[in-house]
């Protein structure tokens, strides 16, 4: 059995990923999810306010990918990727933070760049799938940073990571400039686009559409999605753990989320988004497909 392992740092949790690859009866390569295992160590909260990553965080960034490490090991996983995004990218230690990861867990991590963070993502082909009818922009919500990508004929039209994520809102650390800035790109990029719809990917959004209690490939659309985010901001950050049973974690991460999703759909026009349940792992996932087999 050929296995595969994705790493994703991101400024809220830090992701492993270890997926089954198998050949199809076409000779396409996919994948099936077998472990997934999510720890929320809130890197961003160190690294948007303070640029750097603390002692503290960093030592237990490192016992999380020395076991993300173990976990590969007796899962005999063959290839893997492991990338760190927002928060990393902006913490003045990130260099001496790779080489402790590299000495204490042998594991080689990269910061990524907005624009590949963008490419990871798209990596996962979602606009294959989709009617040819409709244009789409993907918008990818995380801890530090929003992803947005254009799908015009199922062809890339545009891609841009803006630093507006959900940590960074909590922290006071989104600046009017940037939104100004997405907006501006937005805005102009979609502005002649017929048949506009959403794509959201992320864990936020995830959460989001089962609270909606959508069926699965169904869209949410932004009046249900607005209906939710009344009714989240409706209760307190306890309540939203103890009535909706959210995670810690994700309780407070949800709001800001779901305004970024609302305020970008707004903008546009977008009445409606599709939810995949992908993110950054399965794009590394498909990556390391696309680079390993199937060149």
């Amino acid at each position: 059995m050929l296995r595969y392992a994705a790493i994703d740092i991101g400024s809220n949790a830090v992701r492993l990923l270890i997926a089954d690859i198998s050949k199809n009866e076409k000779g396409v390569y996919t994948y099936r999810k077998n472990t997934l295992v999510r720890v929320p160590l809130r890197l961003g909260d160190d690294a948007f306010l303070d640029q750097k990553i603390s002692a503290k965080k960093t030592e237990e960034l490192v016992k999380t990918l020395v076991a993300f490490k173990n976990l590969m090991d007796v899962y005999h996983v063959s290839a893997y990727l492991a990338c760190a995004t927002s928060a990393m990218r902006e913490a003045q230690n990130g260099s001496q933070i790779i080489k402790k990861v590299k000495k204490e867990a042998d594991i080689d991590l990269e910061i990524i760049e907005g624009q590949r963070e963008a490419n990871i993502i798209y990596a996962n082909h979602i606009e294959q799938n989709l009617d040819t009818k409709k244009n789409y922009l993907y918008i990818d919500v995380g801890g530090g940073s929003t992803e947005l990508s254009i799908f015009v004929n199922k062809q890339l039209y545009a891609s841009k990571s803006f630093n507006i994520g959900t940590i960074r809102i909590l922290d006071n650390q989104d600046k009017e400039e940037i939104w100004t800035e997405m907006k501006n790109w937005v805005k102009s990029y979609t502005k002649d686009l017929k048949n506009l719809a959403g794509i959201g990917t992320g864990g936020n959004i995830n959460k989001l559409f089962r609270i909606s209690g959508e069926k699965d490939d169904m869209p949410l659309s932004f009046l249900k999605l607005k209906a939710i985010y009344n009714e989240l901001i409706g209760y307190s950050l306890k309540e939203r753990i103890s009535v909706l049973k959210l995670n810690p974690d994700r309780a407070d991460v949800i709001v800001p989320a779901c305004e970024i999703y609302l305020t970008i759909m707004k903008w546009t026009g977008v009445k409606q988004i599709f939810v995949p349940r992908v993110g950054m792992v399965d794009g590394i996932i498909n990556l390391l497909i696309e680079e390993n087999l199937e060149k």
